[in-house]
């Protein structure tokens, strides 16, 4: 026997199951910023004491780390400055190299050998960080010590690293960000619709021209979260880079041993204690507190770019329809005079 199908209760059931799903929604975003405020009233909390102790000064404008001598001295400036170099050098040759292999797998790669590159990139999003760290201790760190001895070569003065140095941390770095900028700036190229492709090449534009100025404008939002992304990886990365850097603390000069924010945490936090580890926790909160300007200044120039091009766009559609305006209004005054000849 067939059931009676009733409008009313299948919009009784409906409104149910759209009330639950509001419900569950609002208690995980609930707790994702819940998260968010943990972590920073956590980091607040066991970063801060070391600030009134030592002095702001002295931790951030500091230049000596000697947290261990009988008169400990815990300055950080050339820690920070590491970590910032660094991390802008690994972007600056991740990056480009990312968002034209990603151009070369969604536009211009055969089909076979991007079934082949594409898994390869994928790959290595899932190798752990340590083997990165391991390769470039039998592979880089040896060849940077190669060049270090042809350009220091005679030198008295020079204290080698055995290829352990900065170069070798940068380079670590940028190898690490390429998957997530490669994966992420492809998925965007591919969301751009493919009209604009089409009607840029029916224009006469040719496939370069596309690619660069329409395909990958359009891709702009999705490229520039793959970079932000990117700069996370790169800033929070500590076991490969404590294996390659040589963790020592000096100012980031090229063939230097430098320590990074994040391997000054791993190499120390087992052993310390005390004053000492108070400010491996303020280290923590400077870190916390660095990725989170750099994210909220990215995102702030990604907005005020999409707004500077909506007003831009209104502005065109608007001088359209001014334009047009007049030229109706001069074809009906020309109407008129001949009408009235």
């Amino acid at each position: 026997m067939k059931m009676a199908f009733s409008i009313v209760r299948g919009r009784h059931s409906k409104n149910a199951v759209e009330k639950a799903a509001q419900i569950i929604f609002t208690v995980c975003a609930f707790f994702a910023v819940l998260a968010v405020f943990s972590i920073t009233l956590y980091m607040l909390i066991n970063g801060t004491p070391a600030l009134f102790k030592v002095g702001l000064k002295d931790i951030l404008f500091g230049t000596v780390w000697k947290p261990t001598a009988k008169e400990p001295s815990f300055g950080i400036l050339y820690i920070i400055l590491t970590s910032i170099v660094g991390t802008a050098f690994s972007i600056a040759i991740g990056v480009p190299i990312g968002v034209l292999t990603a151009v070369f797998l969604a536009e211009a790669a055969p089909k076979k050998l991007a079934a082949v590159v594409k898994p390869a990139v994928e790959l290595l999003a899932g190798v752990p960080s340590v083997i990165y760290g391991l390769l470039g201790i039998m592979i880089l760190n040896p060849l940077m010590y190669r060049v270090e001895t042809a350009v220091f070569k005679g030198s008295e003065t020079h204290q080698f690293t055995g290829g352990a140095n900065l170069i070798s941390a940068v380079i670590v770095l940028a190898i690490m960000i390429l998957p997530t900028v490669i994966n992420i700036s492809e998925s965007a190229l591919r969301a751009v619709p493919s009209q604009y492709k089409s009607a840029s090449l029916a224009l006469g534009a040719s496939k370069i021209q596309t690619i660069f100025r329409v395909m990958l404008p359009a891709a702009k939002s999705g490229i520039i979260t793959a970079v932000v992304l990117g700069v996370g990886r790169a800033i929070g990365e500590a076991m490969a880079i404590t294996l390659v850097s040589g963790s020592s603390v000096n100012f980031p000069l090229p063939f230097h041993s430098v320590r990074f924010l994040t391997t000054a945490i791993v190499s120390e936090m087992g052993y310390a204690s005390g004053l000492h580890r108070e400010v491996l926790f303020t280290i923590g909160l400077v870190l916390f507190a660095f990725i989170m300007l750099i994210n909220t200044c990215l995102t702030k120039l990604l907005k005020s770019k999409d707004t500077q091009e909506k007003v831009k766009e209104a502005g065109s559609r608007s001088e359209g329809k001014s334009c047009g305006t007049a030229g109706e209004k001069k074809n009906r005054a020309g109407a008129a005079v001949q009408g009235e000849a």
